[in-house]
């Protein structure tokens, strides 16, 4: 009788172990990866930003501030990140918005309406995001798209 419970119970955490979801998400090759990318970016337009590279919750994974830019540039793309990454938008669709009049974009959580923020999808689902700060915002999106182009390619 022992022996059988024993194996119902080894056979239930089986099917529930085969049952756990399995997800994507960044680990360290791909974060390098991204950081060389927007580098070499940087290095292309002859610009100095802050990038920072988070997870799908926001939190920091990388962070680096150029030489030349302004301390308020680390806040400035740690925010563009989050907002990217909660959304599952480019920081950009907030400004967007409040460029059109939703002010409600303004208490939106971690919401930054500021261009430079992309999230990182994989298979629809977003599990990070990249922003820079420190260059014209369109450039800004431009280093940040380029790091996930980098990661992504076929």
């Amino acid at each position: 009788m022992l022996k059988r419970i024993i194996f119902m119970l080894t056979a239930a955490s089986l099917t529930f172990a085969a049952e756990l979801p399995t997800r994507k998400y960044l680990d360290l090759s791909a974060v390098k990866t991204m950081a060389a990318a927007a580098e070499a970016e940087m290095k292309k337009r002859n610009v100095d930003v802050t990038l920072c590279i988070v997870d799908e919750s926001g939190n920091i994974l990388f962070l680096q501030k150029g030489d030349r830019p302004g301390n308020n540039t680390v806040q400035f793309a740690l925010r563009k990140a989050k907002h990217a990454a909660m959304y599952g938008q480019p920081s950009k669709a907030g400004a967007d918005r409040l460029k059109g009049g939703d002010q409600f974009v303004m208490f939106m959580p971690d919401a930054f309406p500021n261009q430079g923020g992309v999230p990182i999808k994989v298979d629809g689902k977003t599990i990070g995001a990249v922003a820079c700060s420190g260059a014209s915002s369109d450039v800004d999106e431009a280093i940040a798209q380029a790091a996930i182009d980098a990661l992504l390619k076929p």
